[in-house]
């Protein structure tokens, strides 16, 4: 059987003091409902991968995103710059 609540993970990637993107949230269900009504509320982005927010729901709080998700995330941050610019 397929589990098919919604999910969702926040990243965090501070260039200054990490190497690499963190996630710092991730959930189903009411937690992920949660996660996307305060990323709205702060004018966050939502990028809707499921198939991304899958493999972050896997790694721990706080855990570096591995190198083989480099290239997913950097998607996700690009989509992020461009959403952010249109919104200044």
């Amino acid at each position: 059987m397929t589990d098919t609540r919604k999910k969702a993970a926040a990243l965090r990637y501070d260039t200054k003091k990490e190497s690499a993107p963190r996630v710092v949230a991730k959930g189903k269900g009411k937690t992920a409902e949660k996660i996307l009504q305060i990323a709205k509320e702060h004018k966050v982005p939502i990028k809707d991968d499921p198939h991304l927010v899958e493999i972050l729901s896997t790694l721990d709080l706080y855990q570096e995103i591995p190198p083989e998700l480099y290239r997913a995330v950097a998607e996700i941050l690009a989509f992020v710059y461009r959403m952010t610019r249109k919104v200044q």
